[in-house]
């Protein structure tokens, strides 16, 4: 069922833990569901290798039903055919939105410590970049820890945080690929990122933050948790605003993140592109930075095109399925397209309840505060995810 809070500021979401049913049919957790995976991508050989031309692509009003395959031919049965859905959703925005995320095999990454200073080299051909971030380890508990990453910084409040055996962590995110607030594809050619992959010259930002955030977690396997100190079953990622959908994007595409904290993401990150277009005076398809997005992304979905576009943003909200996403509004500031979000998130809601782990799903808009400020009364569902997903103990698969 919705818990629901209304005042005049503030309105609370809440997918509940009692929440595993939709449209009153109730549906049975299934088995042997796991909280986080190993891999990066469990689904990798299901990637799709062609797709439609965009004059061949149907006007899709409603957003897209997220278990349907990708070829019209039904829809997901049992969480086993999951792996599968959720390569075809990465599959089409990659495509389509943000430019590939290019699989690294493991010998192209050597990883080592620095005092508590991880040290990542990447290495593409000839070519090398290194990324680097301080671990700050907790004063409570004891190792190995679990991990909360913060993409560009942590905005969670740190009274919060400080007093949970939690190790903290910031991704620099401009050691891939620097922020950019309109101003478009000339800037493209100068990151680290193009330097290694010259050919994905026209990827988005959100791709390229996505790709490095997962070489961090290369280097923690690969050096362990006698060396880090960290469990890397229990890794959380969060980030507010455009780091917010930085964060959505990170948890999305790499299945190694146990929980994702979305705070404040806006168009472009939970908010559906389709829902966003109904919207005045929000961040939509026509209105965002296309340094974070491909420029064919507006060439062909400009307009009432967005209707055309084969997926939506529930569906990279899902691609977090089966782990935890919490999703965190604020409707003092139009721009975020909350209520986009809130449509998305639902229907996104729709795949965590059909496998009957509903409770891994939440969704709060509170307002009240300013942005990137999180609202006292947040702080119980956030903690409450934190210590469920990322402080107890994990099930997971090899």
């Amino acid at each position: 069922m919705w818990k629901e809070f209304n005042t005049m500021k503030t309105r609370t979401i809440i997918l509940s833990a009692i929440m595993i049913f939709f449209a009153g049919v109730s549906v049975k957790a299934q088995k042997n569901i796991p909280l986080v995976y190993d891999e990066e991508n469990t689904g990798a050989k299901y990637n799709l290798k062609s797709f439609p031309e965009y004059d061949k692509l149907p006007t899709i009003k409603e957003l897209p039903e997220p278990l349907a395959w990708s070829d019209g031919k039904g829809k997901v049965k049992k969480f086993s055919q999951w792996r599968k859905r959720r390569a075809e959703i990465a599959s089409e925005i990659q495509h389509y939105e943000i430019g590939e995320k290019p699989a690294v095999k493991k010998e192209q990454v050597k990883a080592r410590m620095n005092g508590d200073t991880l040290i990542v080299d990447i290495t593409v051909g000839e070519k090398t970049i290194t990324l680097s971030s301080v671990i700050t380890y907790p004063k409570t508990g004891k190792a190995p820890y679990s991990l909360l990453i913060g993409t560009s910084h942590i905005s969670l409040p740190y009274p919060m945080l400080k007093d949970m055996p939690l190790a903290m962590m910031t991704y620099h995110e401009n050691q891939v690929n620097g922020y950019s607030q309109f101003r478009g594809n000339k800037d493209r050619t100068t990151y680290p990122f193009v330097h290694l992959y010259p050919d994905l010259i026209d990827n988005g930002a959100y791709s390229e933050w996505a790709w490095g955030f997962s070489r961090l977690i290369d280097g923690l396997q690969q050096l362990g948790e006698e060396r880090t100190k960290i469990d890397t079953r229990r890794i959380g990622v969060t980030g507010c605003s455009y780091a917010g959908k930085m964060a959505l994007f990170c948890g999305a595409f790499d299945e190694r993140v146990a929980l994702t904290i979305a705070q404040e993401p806006g168009g472009g990150g939970a908010a559906a592109w389709r829902v966003s277009h109904t919207i005045e005076g929000v961040e939509d398809l026509d209105h965002t930075d296309y340094h974070w997005f491909k420029e064919s992304l507006r060439e062909h979905f400009h307009g009432d095109s967005v209707y055309q576009l084969p997926y939506d943003h529930h569906e990279l909200c899902a691609m977090v399925c089966p782990r935890a996403l919490l999703v965190l509004g604020n409707p003092e500031y139009k721009w975020l397209a909350d209520e986009s979000a809130r449509q998305s998130v639902e229907a996104a809601s729709k795949v965590w309840q059909f496998f009957g782990i509903g409770d891994r799903i939440g969704l709060s808009i509170v307002g009240g505060h300013m942005h990137c400020q999180l609202h006292e009364s947040q702080y119980g569902i956030v903690s409450d995810f934190i210590h469920r997903f990322l402080l107890q103990p994990t099930k997971h698969t090899p």
